[in-house]
């Protein structure tokens, strides 16, 4: 049977639009059609004026539902993100393990394996940021593990993986040549950050061999008017980069000038995170963030409709390229090609939020999740 989501706003490709309905078939948009045209017999559900929008993507998360994956990896807290994160609007993510021992890394590379076959299927592989880092820019990841990769090791990491490691953040002066031709041989979106590389070093690696940028203005140099860094090299060459979007990690005008510079290639991440009191990640919750036990700022308290609503909020960006930072941007990044836009043959990944921006239900392959 068919579904018609109608009497609601579509938020999509940059543009919102009214007196349409979605039609479901099974698990993909059929089309999008005018309200008169609804297929006869199909289900109807009424959203009462509220959004619609294409399901949101976090490329960069750590845990969700009071489980750390990127701490203390298990399948259990893959079960727990995908539960949790559905229930945000979250319909795609990349679970991130950050800078850890090789015990912690080989856990999560058996755990995404083992889950991947059970997986309510918004879990999308992993992203490791680290431990091929600087540690000039560390900023919670602890130096005792951050080392230069080796292609013997991370061989060893993608070839036992099979093909669930999607994305790695590294610091890309650091690492030879060799190591990043076999990273991109293998399709893995690598991304700079915890880098400390100048101005003329990001403009030989962005876009050339790297094609993104980790958390934007976090880990990295500041900008300065005689030693520029490598941030007016990102605005530059316009790479796709994230950005947190919770005035914490970064200040609202900075968010703004980010996207003044980089436009269309700005996406948000949440970089959450959740307490934790194990492991080599004990994030404690203070202020409306995450911190480590020494005060040291780590991952963030985030959903991503809070940042897409912060966007909207606070650093003057429209709701519709909002949605667009959160959905299309990533997908595009990750090569999600049926992902990140209400159109037939997209997927029927949709959440679904009222005018103060709160989520109110999320469809996920054509099903309801409250």
């Amino acid at each position: 049977m068919l579904t018609a989501l109608y009497n609601t706003q579509i938020v999509t490709g940059g543009a919102i639009t009214s007196g349409k309905a979605v039609i479901i078939d099974q698990d993909k948009i059929l089309a999008v059609v005018n309200e008169q045209d609804i297929p006869a017999g199909a289900q109807l559900i009424d959203l009462k004026g509220d959004y619609i929008a294409p399901g949101l993507l976090d490329l960069q998360i750590y845990g969700a539902g009071g489980a750390l994956f990127g701490g203390l990896p298990s399948e259990a807290a893959l079960r727990q993100m995908e539960v949790a994160l559905l229930q945000q609007g979250c319909t795609g993510f990349f679970a991130t393990v950050a800078t850890n021992s090789e015990e912690v890394v080989l856990k999560a590379i058996d755990a995404a394996k083992l889950y991947s076959k059970q997986a309510v299927g918004n879990f999308l592989g992993l992203h490791l940021e680290g431990p091929y880092l600087n540690a000039a820019r560390k900023g919670a990841h602890p130096e005792k593990y951050i080392k230069k990769a080796t292609l013997t090791e991370v061989k060893s990491w993608i070839e036992l993986a099979n093909g669930e490691i999607k994305m790695m953040t590294v610091a890309p002066e650091l690492q030879d040549e060799e190591v990043i031709d076999y990273l991109r041989s293998q399709n893995i979106i690598l991304s700079s950050g915890h880098s400390n590389a100048t101005y003329e070093q990001g403009k030989q690696f962005l876009n050339q061999s790297i094609p993104a940028v980790t958390h934007l203005y976090n880990a990295m140099p500041p900008i300065h008017h005689r030693e520029p860094g490598i941030i007016p090299a990102i605005f530059e060459e316009q790479p796709y980069t994230s950005i947190v979007a919770d005035g914490i990690h970064v200040s609202y005008p900075m968010i703004k000038l980010a996207k003044r510079n980089l436009g269309n290639k700005l996406f948000l991440i949440t970089d959450a995170v959740t307490e934790a009191t194990e492991g080599t990640y004990q994030h404690q919750y203070k202020d409306n963030r995450y911190v480590m036990p020494d005060g040291t700022l780590s991952g963030s308290a985030l959903s991503m409709l809070q940042a897409v609503a912060n966007c909207v909020n606070f650093a003057g960006i429209e709701l519709s390229e909002a949605i667009n930072m959160a959905s299309l941007y990533p997908a595009q990044l990750a090569n999600l090609s049926t992902k990140g836009k209400v159109e037939a043959g997209f997927e029927a990944d949709l959440i679904i939020f009222d005018a103060g921006l709160n989520h109110k239900f999320t469809v996920f392959k054509g099903k309801v999740h409250n």
